[in-house]
């Protein structure tokens, strides 16, 4: 007899589309008869190791290691946790997401770690699975062991009634806490990134300071105090409407650079005109002809904004210097409650995001704010870069 196979997962579904229990004893019966004869032993062992850890730990709550054996308990738990999720992943076809890991270090040294553990869903939930389990698997144990030798023609009928109980509890108990414990690790993973991209633009903006405008500035005082110099001595020569005309051209140079480092901050067009204007502008310094469109019905958050304008600049300037392209689009525009972004260029190709062109920097950024980041870019026939940023309306900040 044929075995049939797994359906497709619907996405976003963890749950695989199991075949129809049959008379007929295949290999996903037996998983499943093997997984209920194996869990009254597992589960025995888990409960003692729960209900120990807990009586001795509120036991010695009177003394100083009742609590830290109860926190140190409930990781092991994890550990047990783990166990089962990869046993029914094996045997019964559940996948269940690992739950985030406990911070091996945290502010706030040994109490803080006492502070986690004792708080840790995941660990309680594990130390109630093990405690509810062995019940139930006495009880699992004791029909399917009788069903092998009096309801052995029924038998895959009930294994699978039974299983998909402990399906249910294993998803239950043993999955992450919910889609918050989640989010809140990405968010945590998100800030670093907004918090290193903040150091690295505060470094650069300082750098730019230094280097440019500033030794411009110096250079200026330094001039002007000669010419001071020489027009005390009476010395109003040639050489001295030299020295305030060079100094009168780094004035202009400085106050260029000025303007330069300010529209890296926040351009002012942006802020005055929207990102359309703002795009437009950043597109008439390409080195490459490029047409801008941008379809929105009204101006986004700042932030969002902002976002916009400083991921099609890199993506432009990157099409000046890598991509070897005659044109090149951007087109921006709304989609129900998402921003969304597209460069399009008809260069050479080969962008990706491990090659140095700034692109894993930026796919940083977007996600940091919930933003997604594609690049399209097979060899020899351009590059499509698509960005796609929440929408918050300018009211909401």
């Amino acid at each position: 007899m044929t075995d049939p196979l797994h359906a497709a997962d619907a996405p976003g579904d963890d749950r695989p589309v199991l075949p129809s229990p049959r008379f007929a004893y295949d290999r996903h019966t037996w998983k499943e008869i093997a997984y209920l004869l194996s869990s009254f032993p597992l589960a025995l062992v888990g409960f003692v190791y729960a209900v120990t850890m807990l009586a001795l730990g509120v036991g010695l709550t009177v003394t100083v290691i009742g609590l830290p054996l109860i926190a140190a308990g409930l990781r092991g738990a994890r550990m047990l946790g783990r166990a089962e999720r990869a046993r029914a992943r094996k045997l019964l076809g559940v996948r269940v997401e690992e739950p985030s890991p406990l911070p091996v270090r945290r502010a706030g040294g040994f109490f803080g770690w006492l502070w986690t553990g004792l708080k840790d869903p995941v660990g309680w939930r594990a130390v109630l699975y093990e405690v509810i389990r062995l019940p139930w698997g006495i009880i699992t144990f004791a029909v399917t062991l009788t069903g092998l030798f009096v309801l052995w023609p029924v038998l895959p009928f009930v294994a699978r009634g039974l299983t998909n109980a402990d399906r249910a509890m294993v998803r239950g108990l043993l999955s992450p806490s919910d889609e918050l414990e989640q989010r809140i690790a990405e968010l945590e993973s998100d800030r670093g990134v907004v918090v290193d991209t903040a150091a690295a633009d505060l470094r650069r903006i300082e750098r730019d300071l230094h280097d440019g405008a500033q030794a411009r500035l110096v250079n200026l005082a330094m001039g002007l105090g000669l010419a001071k110099e020489k027009l005390l001595e009476g010395q109003a020569d040639e050489h001295v409407a030299a020295m305030v005309d060079e100094a009168h051209g780094e004035v202009k140079l400085a106050l260029q650079e000025l303007r330069d480092l300010a529209r890296g901050i926040h351009p002012a067009v942006l802020t005055d005109r929207g990102l359309d204007a703002a795009l437009s502008s950043v597109a008439s310094r390409c080195t490459v002809p490029v047409k801008v469109t941008a379809d929105l019905p009204a101006r986004p958050a700042e932030a969002i904004e902002g976002i916009a304008y400083f991921t099609v600049s890199e993506l432009l300037q990157n099409v000046s210097k890598h991509s070897g392209a005659r044109s090149a689009s951007v087109d921006v525009w709304r989609s129900d409650d998402r921003l969304l972004i597209q460069v399009r260029d008809d260069g050479r190709g080969g962008a990706s995001l491990d090659k140095g062109t700034g692109m894993a920097g930026l796919a940083e950024r977007l996600g940091a704010v919930d933003g997604l980041f594609v690049v399209d870019s097979p060899e020899g026939t351009g590059t499509t870069v698509t960005a796609e940023l929440p929408w918050r309306d300018r009211h909401q900040q």
